[in-house]
């Protein structure tokens, strides 16, 4: 380790995988349990390792990278803010806040924008306006607001957030929790029918659960949760931290129900694997609730940030990468579909999102993801026993093929 110590140049590239492995489990906290490669390169659905081996990203920073790695117009765009101003904070305006805010309304079909930085920030920011908005319009008593949610959810991991997690290792021994929160079962129309009260100030859900395993809701129930909505003056809070921008094939994946959401959180993709970029979009008269100094973030908004995140609201503008999703998704779906009965179980998602299910017998989602780094192949187990599938949607169906090789051989029975 002595060695190791030693080299305090930036930018050192002497050093081996084991090595940096080895400075991360000494002197990081160990809140995560990344397989051990280590990267230093990426471009497209492609990064290179210290040594030089290069790995097909097919997990997309979970959904951040939906552009892939450094795509040259979102580079471009650092790069030229960079040269100009990189934070002011909300104390000032800058030239590129307003500008965002428009371009993302507009690109959302929504009305207002609130900027933040993190995905957690963003549905942190909708509670609080949620319930700001049920004391003064709804009119619900002080102290009093609920907010429905969904079991098997992933929302971020702040206290107030695990509050209403069902993941036991995302809540133990960091209570106290934030009471004013429902949780029914996902996918069950009925049970959030039955949970709406009074009180309700909103319904907060994922209109796919990524984290659960890529888990879409049954036809119908995203549509249900709107008609409840409308019907019992409740707002609608969509997460499309992860399954929005285009990741299932469309720009959010309320979409594919045809209807709308009161709020949207947005994020991960919104900053263009660049920037940590977040917003709460939705209409005036729910996020005007806010004034000022009840709510803001130092670096939410920033220059850097915003002209980042025009430069993803360009590239969402064509269609191209929906387009894509969907038509690389069915192909994906269709070659993964073709695991079934060969050590796959189920395969579940949308677009360029998959949930592939491995089959009892098979490997247990931690030593599948280190058979198909060996293979060169870079994704990540959730819940167990399923693999996230969520390349770039810049991947094309060759790489599409060397990705799916891969996972069919690592699940096939022995």
């Amino acid at each position: 380790m002595t060695a190791i110590a030693d080299h305090h140049t930036a930018g050192t590239t002497d050093l081996a995988s084991a090595d940096y492995v080895a400075l991360d489990e000494e002197w990081s906290t160990h809140n995560y349990h990344p397989l051990p490669v280590v990267i230093s390169h990426g471009e497209g659905a492609w990064v290179t390792d210290v040594e030089g081996r290069r790995y097909l990203d097919f997990l997309s920073g979970y959904s951040s990278l939906n552009f892939g790695h450094r795509h040259p117009a979102l580079v471009a765009a650092a790069v030229e803010q960079l040269g100009r101003v990189t934070l002011t904070s909300r104390a000032f305006h800058h030239d590129q806040f307003g500008l965002f805010c428009r371009e993302l309304a507009s690109l959302t079909g929504t009305e207002m924008v609130l900027a933040m930085n993190s995905g957690a920030e963003a549905v942190e920011s909708a509670i609080k306006v949620a319930r700001k908005w049920a004391y003064q319009v709804k009119g619900v008593p002080e102290g009093t607001a609920e907010i429905i949610v969904a079991g098997s959810n992933f929302h971020g991991r702040t206290t107030t957030i695990v509050s209403f997690s069902t993941d036991e290792t995302a809540r133990n021994d960091f209570g106290p929790f934030t009471p004013g929160f429902k949780v029914v079962k996902y996918g069950n129309l009925d049970e959030i029918e039955s949970a709406i009260s009074p009180r309700t100030a909103a319904v907060l859900i994922e209109p796919i659960q990524g984290e659960a395993g890529v888990v879409v809701p049954p036809a119908g129930y995203l549509a249900g949760i709107r008609r409840l909505c409308d019907e019992h003056n409740v707002l609608f809070i969509a997460d499309e931290i992860q399954s929005g921008l285009g990741r299932t094939g469309e720009l959010f994946a309320l979409d594919h129900e045809g209807i709308r959401a009161d709020l949207y959180t947005l994020g991960k993709a919104l900053g263009g694997g660049i920037m940590p970029v977040s917003a709460v979009v939705g209409s005036k008269a729910v996020l005007g609730v806010l004034k000022p100094g009840e709510h803001g973030s130092t670096f939410g908004g920033n220059p850097l940030a915003c002209a980042v995140g025009r430069a993803v609201v360009r590239l969402l503008e064509t269609g191209e990468f929906q387009e894509r999703s969907r038509e690389l998704g069915a192909y994906l779906h269709s070659s993964l579909g073709s695991l079934i009965g060969s050590g796959v179980a189920e395969v579940r998602g949308r677009g360029l999102w998959a949930g592939v299910e491995i089959a009892p017998g098979g490997p247990v989602g931690r030593s599948a993801s280190e058979a198909l780094a060996a293979r060169g192949v870079l994704c990540k187990e959730t819940q167990a026993t399923t693999l996230r599938v969520a390349p770039p949607l810049v991947i094309t169906r060759d790489e599409i093929d060397l990705g799916v090789q891969a996972i069919a051989e690592v699940v096939r029975p022995v």
